[in-house]
């Protein structure tokens, strides 16, 4: 998964950041307590979207039969066997677990198939870090073995810890530490006049993206960048290091893709179309994905001799870690000499594709995807929640067997090279993309899965779907549904004042109030990291990302050698429990789509989240414009020159223009419509399905075909300034966030960027997409009165 730089802040849940706990809060044989004493019953009166009050109780019956055949025996089985050698892309694992998956889908009664990609995916064959002044070090750049993970000794197959998509080099230079190595902190290094042009940069993971961190320093001037794991962010700072506990050891590394996926996700070669052998190509130096400097990630054990010989001022406060020296920010006299030298060769992935027909809307599809790729043995990313979608499509294969039809098409996906650039979901995606944006009316997504709370994201017109059916999952760990234990989690951080999750008070507050009073879940906006972009931000296709997560330890192990059966099985999910929830819970979701008589989307709480984004951005440009008027203030009287210790000279930043007064009637007048036609929708809907309104099946069909487009309707063929792969005009990856979503891009980072011709007129394309969204909005409604 590539859904974080894994440090502690990395897990999300509805939409915000949260802080991982320390130790584990119950041991395996306290989670099996819960389930055989505190089995959930559902309201089976509780209001079920797409459904009749008889067609409900039906539909929970059936989901009682899903339940039965969910065993976590079988999982356990699967996540040991799948994760028993690495599986990268071009490994012969990560081909056998594509086969095996096949094998398994066609014995529980699916149509399925491999559809292959030849994609570009440079593999390391010599790397090299040395320190030549003002000492000499050379950097072990490998994991050892642990003891007691017998896992860890099986790593013939395996490929050392790097970058992939960095450049080849050989590098030597001063070095210099950036410490997050966002715009900020160059920001901060210019006003003490220190810079990296011609030097190379030593980065610690957190803050953005890890993509950003190379692509910044490359275009600040440096030849070289070195991204290491600080303890403080998910070593001996947090816990107990790895065997006796579950942190980041000091050999550990961090593996992953420093692909611009603000760009383009998929293979870097063929954008925009599927990368099959005969497809077109861009030349390497054509692909603007690509990296332009080389870079490599390497252990704390191995960044602190660097970062120790740094000479010149000490770092701020805020980019002191927790290694046991003075962090210094060079330039030198620390050198190094970097070497990097790849095989460039194509690699042939694996999409495994099971497909069961429809017995009543064959061309109406359900897609389900999670990724079976891992950076090496892959137990807790990916293949955790693999084997829980594995789980899932046994279970609706036995339905199937037992006499039950899904009324709508179901494909299941298993996707392969998603660590390197999510490319086996966006190359199948591409390949198809007429079709889907033709059939698909939901894509559900997930990756990891590990013990916790329901982390879920997407869409915001089927924010009721997911509460509805959050209601009616048990909670492993607790005697409620995991909607009940969220919201308690919700309410509790709001009287605590945030734990992490929130990225204001204001925020969390609001989240508390939503719980206490019972509102709808609030979904994550979406960004990038996980196999959900081709289909909601290429396609517009409306899309899901569920999974649970938030108590268990993964973080330190993320991408290494150590993201082990035997670590994930101590602490990511003892016991599977959540594995089994986490199957439940989209299980549950597939099928109420799957059975609906009428697509399940309500769109009152989407009008409501889009109206705060709105507002969001009226606030920022004032902000913007208060913060300038300010800045020009303090420049004017040289405060920042008499502020200043005249011994460890800060100099002032950088003046800035004045920030205009932007329209944004366009869009203020599009949200009042969007929240009056979303209310009448929702009112239609309501009525017809009390009132036992019946459509005719021309009626029904042309109203899930307007449903079915909606999505589509946010979305602008000529995509997002600089960036035409992105379609969808309300969610995005930030241009400096990376995987971090953005909402209402084109308008959003163009004030940030202070481009504001740029921001009024997406301020104009982003008003006339909610404008059409609204016409076929009010069509729809129009198609449920009598």
């Amino acid at each position: 998964m590539q859904a974080s730089d894994r440090v502690p802040t990395a897990h999300r849940t509805i939409g915000h950041w949260r802080a991982v706990p320390g130790p584990l809060l119950c041991a395996l044989a306290g989670i099996v307590a819960w389930q055989s004493t505190a089995a959930l019953e559902p309201d089976e009166s509780a209001p079920m979207l797409g459904f009749n009050a008889t067609a409900a109780l039906e539909q929970r019956a059936l989901e009682r039969r899903f339940d039965s055949d969910l065993s976590a025996a079988e999982l356990r089985e699967w996540l040991q066997s799948m994760s028993s050698a690495p599986n990268q892309v071009g490994s012969a694992h990560d081909e056998a677990n594509a086969r095996f998956m096949l094998q398994r889908f066609r014995d529980w009664g699916w149509d399925a198939n491999i559809e292959s990609f030849s994609v570009l995916y440079p593999t390391p064959k010599q790397v090299s870090l040395q320190m030549i002044a003002p000492t000499h070090y050379v950097a072990r750049l490998k994991e050892p073995v642990v003891p007691g993970d017998e896992s860890s000794g099986r790593l013939a197959a395996g490929l050392p810890p790097y970058n992939v998509y960095g450049a080849d080099g050989d590098v030597t230079g001063e070095l210099v530490y950036v410490n997050f190595g966002m715009p900020e902190d160059y920001r901060e290094l210019e006003r003490r006049g220190i810079s990296v042009t011609g030097k190379l940069v030593i980065v610690r993971y957190g803050g953005g993206w890890r993509g950003l961190k190379p692509k910044l320093a490359y275009e600040h001037g440096a030849i070289g960048c070195l991204i290491y794991s600080d303890p403080r962010a998910d070593g001996y700072f947090q816990g107990d290091v790895y065997p006796r506990g579950a942190w980041r050891p000091a050999d550990g590394v961090q593996r992953g893709s420093v692909a611009d996926i603000t760009l383009y996700s998929g293979d870097p070669l063929t954008p925009n179309i599927g990368a099959t052998a005969d497809a077109p190509r861009l030349s390497l130096a054509e692909a603007k994905t690509l990296l332009k400097i080389p870079v490599l990630p390497i252990s704390y054990a191995d960044a602190q001799p660097l970062l120790a010989a740094l000479g010149g001022p000490v770092a701020p406060e805020g980019w002191r870690g927790a290694l046991p020296i003075t962090y210094h920010l060079g330039a030198g006299p620390t050198r190094v000499h970097l070497h990097i030298e790849s095989d460039w060769s194509r690699k042939t992935i694996y999409d495994v594709i099971a497909k069961l027909n429809g017995s009543e809307l064959p061309d109406e599809w359900i897609v389900r995807g999670n990724h079976h790729d891992g950076w090496v043995l892959g137990a807790g990313d990916p293949l955790s929640g693999n084997v829980d979608m594995m789980a899932e499509a046994k279970a609706i294969g036995a339905l199937v067997k037992g006499g039950w039809r899904p009324r709508r098409t179901l494909i299941y996906a298993s996707w392969d090279g998603e660590e390197p650039g999510l490319i086996g979901s966006t190359e199948w995606a591409e390949t198809h993309a007429r079709e889907l944006q033709a059939h698909a009316v939901l894509y559900v997504n997930s990756d990891e899965n590990a013990r916790g709370f329901l982390d879920a994201g997407g869409s915001h017109s089927l924010e009721r779907l997911v509460t509805e059916v959050a209601a009616d999952v048990h909670d492993p760990q607790t005697p409620g549904s995991v909607l009940a234990r969220l919201r308690a989690r919700l309410r509790v951080a709001g009287y605590e004042g945030g734990d992490g999750r929130a990225q204001s008070n204001a925020e969390t507050q609001a989240l508390a109030r939503g719980a206490a009073s019972g509102a709808d879940l609030t979904l994550a906006a979406l960004g990038s990291g996980s196999d959900y972009s081709a289909f909601l931000q290429h396609l517009g296709i409306a899309t899901l990302d569920l999974s649970y997560g938030g108590e268990d330890e993964q973080a330190g192990v993320y991408h290494s050698d150590y993201d082990s059966y035997e670590h994930f099985m101590r602490f990511g999910d003892p016991g599977l429990a959540y594995g089994i929830a986490e199957a439940q819970t989209v299980g549950h979701l597939v099928l109420r789509v799957a059975d609906a008589g009428i697509l399940p989307l309500q769109f009152t709480d989407m009008a409501g989240v889009y109206a705060g984004y709105v507002h969001e951005l009226h606030e920022l440009a004032d902000e913007r414009r208060a913060r300038s008027a300010t800045l020009h203030e303090l420049l004017e009287a040289h405060a920042f020159e008499l502020a200043t210790d005249p011994t460890r000279a800060v100099g002032p930043p950088a003046a800035e223009s004045e920030v205009p007064f932007l329209d944004f009637a366009p869009l203020d007048n599009a949200i009042v419509r969007l929240e009056r036609s979303a209310k009448a929708y929702d009112a239609a809907y309501s009525s017809a399905s009390h009132g036992g309104l019946v459509l005719n099946a021309a009626r029904r069909s042309e109203l899930d075909a307007q449903l079915q487009q909606l999505e589509q309707a946010l979305t602008s063929e000529r995509g997002l300034p600089g960036r035409p792969w992105y379609h969808h005009l309300i969610y995005a990856p930030g241009m400096l966030t990376g995987y971090g979503a953005k909402t209402l891009p084109g308008v959003r980072e163009a004030i940030e960027g202070r481009r504001w011709d740029e921001a009024g007129a997406y301020i104009v394309t982003t008003a006339r997409a909610l404008e059409v969204y609204c016409d076929r909005l009010e069509a729809s409604t129009a198609l449920l009165r009598p």
